[in-house]
């Protein structure tokens, strides 16, 4: 079973800094994404193992829960302390917390249509 953090626990845990890990496209993340979260798209996910920590949790989100839940059993068996986000970026954005678009992770670089 993979271990899921509701959307409160959640948004406390961003508001003290947790490391968040945005597995959807690029597209996706462009489109809006939680801020500060970094982009590592499913496929890719192996590529950005080096870039995270053993040593602290890591909050797993994608649009709605599915990929964020593959991506949070493989950062498991891997040892990380991985937590997949219920509900996901839709449910982030629906509760009406901020989301930011681009390709930076805290700050816009470009609205939807320019990063196409």
């Amino acid at each position: 079973m993979v271990p899921e953090i509701d959307q409160q626990r959640f948004a406390e845990a961003h508001a003290a800094g947790g490391l968040v890990v945005d597995v959807r496209n690029s597209g996706e993340y462009r489109a809006g994404h939680v801020p500060g979260a970094r982009s590592a798209p499913l496929p890719d996910l192996p590529l950005a193992l080096a870039g995270l920590p053993r040593n602290r949790p890591v909050y797993v989100i994608c649009q709605s829960g599915g990929r964020s839940a593959q991506a949070t059993s493989l950062l498991r068996q891997l040892g990380y302390d991985a937590h997949s986000v219920s509900g996901g970026t839709a449910a982030w954005i629906e509760a009406g917390r901020p989301a930011v678009t681009g390709a930076a992770p805290g700050a816009p670089t470009a609205t939807p249509e320019e990063a196409r």
